[in-house]
């Protein structure tokens, strides 16, 4: 297919949009990284891709062409964090306080960041890497570096100003090669697309309904672990753990985050915590439970 068809494939209207499938969006993808189409049409196609609506099916085929240019690298002992690239407006970033209970287990946290701030226009993943000391077991690399294919969009989707079906995918990419990969979900049925699109691409997969559709556990959370051919559907709340963080619903500025993450206060350290004992029980075989990995640490 020519990258029209491909575009009148997602783009002309309910009566005649049809899905394609795995080799057809892996090959308009490939065109796309390769700089063989034009802005308007990756634009065109971005867009109209994104209101048809994605089937499990694409999304697969984009996650291997996403495979045909990731520079990966083999980060052993890890689990991959699939942040949004759109940031966090709310609550800060806990994973820098996450990795200080995880290093004595030898777990080391592998982040993929960029400049992206498109959509929520949140604080990114990128302006906590670049202001605050990180511990030794948090590795991160700069998808210019690794994936400089899908970082040169940026610009055209920023220019857009709405979510793409990228941003479904861009999350959680297998760069670091874990064994264990943790992403968050915001809207229900993307569940069911990510068990189908990662159970074969890590070992454990968790998919975590967290704030602002990240994985961190803020509040009252869903959390479905997929391993061993199992899904095993928890709910998690802090107030079971005689946490009372009181999350916050008002935009926080990046000097107030970056404080709060070095210098969190005792609700926020538990907090942290328990999501701490949640990546230790994904992780590992050591603890039964949540609460028992929670009050072992």
């Amino acid at each position: 297919m020519s990258f029209t068809q491909y575009i009148k494939a997602v783009g002309t209207g309910p009566k005649h949009n049809h899905d394609l499938t795995q080799e057809q969006i892996t090959d308009a993808l490939s065109l796309i990284f390769d700089s063989k189409v034009s802005k308007e049409e990756i634009g065109a196609f971005l867009l109209g891709w994104r209101v048809k609506g994605e089937s499990i099916d694409e999304f697969i085929g984009a996650l291997n062409a996403f495979d045909k240019y990731i520079q990966k690298v083999d980060l052993p002992n890890s689990i991959e964090l699939g942040y949004p690239y759109d940031g966090k407006a709310d609550n800060p970033y806990l994973f820098p306080i996450i990795a200080k209970y995880l290093k004595p287990f030898d777990i080391n946290l592998a982040l993929c960041f960029d400049s992206l701030s498109h959509a929520k226009k949140g604080i990114t993943l990128k302006q906590i890497c670049d202001n605050i000391i990180l511990s030794s077991n948090i590795k991160i690399y700069d998808r210019k570096t690794i994936f400089p294919q899908l970082s040169s969009l940026n610009q055209l989707r920023e220019n857009l100003s709405i979510r793409t079906s990228l941003n479904a995918l861009e999350k959680l990419t297998g760069f670091a090669q874990s064994k264990v990969g943790i992403l968050g979900v915001f809207h229900k049925p993307y569940v069911d697309k990510y068990l189908q699109c990662y159970k074969n691409r890590y070992e454990t997969l968790a998919i975590i309904k967290g704030n602002e559709g990240s994985f961190e556990i803020f509040s009252k959370v869903k959390v479905w672990i997929y391993k061993n051919n199992t899904l095993e559907e928890l709910i998690i709340d802090p107030k079971d753990f005689d946490i009372n963080y009181i999350k916050s619903w008002d935009r926080i500025s990046d000097t107030e985050s970056f404080q709060m993450t070095q210098n969190p206060s005792l609700e926020l350290e538990k907090l942290a915590k328990l999501n701490a004992a949640l990546f230790l029980y994904i992780y590992t075989d050591l603890f039964d439970s949540i609460s028992n990995a929670y009050n072992n640490l």
